[in-house]
């Protein structure tokens, strides 16, 4: 039996392995979780941004990879919160693996001449990738999957501190928002999880526009899309600081960070 509040609506009964505490085709008969699938415009649209201005700067192609596969995790976890379907839970989680190797790989090669590739490591997170999707595909165990993820997070943080407390001390300010804005993120994540039904019941005595403020899945979404768009932009200061690039960080409309690097063919 659906839980209390849950609609029917467009894409029929959920077959994905989670669910979340968003009430199901509340909002909009054709999306099944609606604040849950918006709050994904964090990831898909700045990566996008971030993508194209790394490639207009000329800098290295792995930055403009990690930035779109930021945004494919973006569009799978939309996917996955518009239908509720098993085929967009896998468009949604299996992403985040992916990206987040990239990501490991940009960090662990702040420090190398430019251009070089590390086959090594390369072949290293392509089998830890592959394991993960071939298991998670067979064992369908979503605590699988979330420990897998965060295990990566935590070669990430390790990497993150060895650079600012080693190398570039003053990138602590970036790294710490990264991390304390990802971490919120993931409380909110647990919050939501833990205390549903109080949540719900709450919506239930709140204004709709009030309520919203209680979805914290969705929040969720927000700040671990900002958390983790932030530390691509460490990985890339880091990077551009050692190539002697002298990248600025702006704020576009004042309020979006965006790294700004002059062109290598310019120097």
């Amino acid at each position: 039996m659906a839980p209390a509040g849950d609609r029917p609506g467009y894409w029929g009964a959920p077959t994905s392995t989670l669910e979340w505490c968003e009430e199901n085709y509340v909002v909009s008969y054709y999306v099944a979780e609606f604040w849950n699938t918006v709050s994904n415009l964090i990831f898909i649209l700045p990566p996008i941004y971030g993508a194209i201005q790394s490639y207009k700067d000329g800098l290295e192609k792995r930055y403009t990879a990690v930035y779109l596969g930021l945004t494919a995790v973006g569009l799978g976890s939309w996917c996955f919160h518009m239908t509720l379907k098993y085929e967009m839970q896998l468009l949604d989680e299996l992403p985040m693996i992916y990206a987040c190797c990239m990501l490991v790989y940009c960090l662990y090669e702040c420090f190398k001449s430019k251009d070089t590739v590390n086959y090594p490591l390369l072949f290293l997170l392509a089998a830890y990738s592959m394991v993960v999707t071939i298991v998670y595909l067979n064992w369908k165990q979503p605590v699988f999957h979330q420990v897998m993820y965060g295990s990566m997070v935590m070669v990430l943080v390790l990497r993150s501190m060895y650079i600012v407390m080693w190398v570039y001390p003053w990138l602590r300010g970036l790294a710490y928002t990264s991390l304390v804005v990802f971490l919120t993120g993931f409380l909110l994540w647990n919050i939501d999880n833990i205390f549903c039904d109080r949540l719900r019941d709450l919506r239930s005595h709140l204004p709709p526009l009030v309520g919203v403020v209680t979805q914290f899945h969705a929040w969720w979404h927000i700040l671990t899309g900002l958390g983790s768009y932030l530390h691509i932009l460490f990985s890339l200061y880091s990077r551009t600081l050692y190539l002697k690039y002298r990248p600025k960080v702006k704020f576009l409309f004042g309020i979006w960070p965006v790294l700004l690097v002059e062109s290598p063919k310019k120097q």
